[in-house]
């Protein structure tokens, strides 16, 4: 049986969570789909799938190998379509949902110049920490931030996401600037909610010293802006995404605390339900910002 098959298969019982959906994806019988996994399975040794009449699960081993194989199969696709000129007849509506705090001078920049570039795209675009249901929002694609993104959706990593943590100066000549990392866990933080931070390790970038710091948060809020406002207004120590910050940082009103550590980082990656299906102004939008995030230091 052909390898490349069997994974699609296999990809295709993940995104779904069913056999029957899968083998109507890949227009082929539910038997043949059961195959393929069975084939894939052999060839790997080991098993990618708990399954019983009900439902479907990864193994942790399936899982790593789910992970691994999909920016695989993303290569692949990736070149096939830019062989056949996929994005040149990009065009349309394309409706997207980002997090609140893409409304920022870098992402502004980023989108304007896509939209010059494919001037018959139109931009549709909703700001939401909440992780929609795309299907049901009518979105075709989705940049979201996170270390864990959910089986169920396509997705391609874009980058990593540094957060920093910074104060404003006013905070800093009222209650000190902290000597050492460890530190930070005693003076008041202002948190995003969106991300787990309740505990997270810092490491020097060069000798990989390592702390772990608890912070003790005041404050709380899904808006980075709202966050940012904070900060700045000296509410306390604040751990914001590099991207939301950088005028903050060059015109002084923050400063950046422990820059030769690196602090907590999350992933981008872009979202989407349906490989078979991802139209010419998706892959442009994708291929776009992979562009960009290579280029960019962030």
């Amino acid at each position: 049986m052909d390898t490349l098959t069997s994974i699609k298969a296999f990809h295709q019982v993940v995104q779904t969570g069913s056999f029957t959906k899968a083998a109507d994806k890949m227009d082929m019988s539910i038997a043949m789909t059961s195959k393929h996994i069975t084939n894939l399975e052999n060839r790997l040794g080991t098993k990618l799938l708990h399954r019983n009449s009900r439902s479907v699960h990864l193994t942790a081993i399936g899982g790593e190998y789910y992970a691994q194989s999909l920016y695989a199969l993303e290569v692949l696709d990736s070149a096939k379509q830019s062989a056949q000129g996929a994005t040149s007849n990009a065009k349309g509506v394309l409706k997207i949902t980002m997090p609140l705090w893409f409304a920022n001078a870098k992402v502004a920049g980023w989108l304007t110049e896509f939209q010059m570039q494919y001037p018959e795209v139109i931009l549709d675009l909703s700001l939401s920490n909440d992780m929609v249901d795309l299907v049901a929002g009518g979105y075709d694609l989705a940049l979201r931030l996170s270390n864990q993104p959910k089986p169920s959706l396509i997705t391609r990593p874009l980058t990593k996401v540094e957060f920093y943590a910074v104060a404003s100066p006013d905070y800093l000549q009222k209650y000190g600037v902290p000597k050492s990392p460890d530190e930070l866990s005693t003076h008041q933080t202002v948190t995003p909610s969106y991300v787990k931070m309740d505990s997270f390790d810092i490491v020097h970038k060069s000798t990989g010293e390592k702390y772990t710091i608890q912070p003790i948060s005041h404050i709380y809020s899904n808006d980075t802006l709202m966050s940012a406002e904070l900060i700045k207004s000296g509410a306390g120590v604040g751990y914001m995404p590099s991207w939301v910050i950088e005028d903050e940082l060059y015109t002084k009103k923050l400063v950046r605390l422990f820059s030769d550590y690196q602090m907590l980082s999350v992933g981008l990656y872009a979202a989407y339900v349906d490989r078979a299906f991802l139209s010419a102004k998706v892959r442009a939008f994708i291929d776009f910002w992979v562009d960009k995030c290579s280029d960019s230091d962030v």
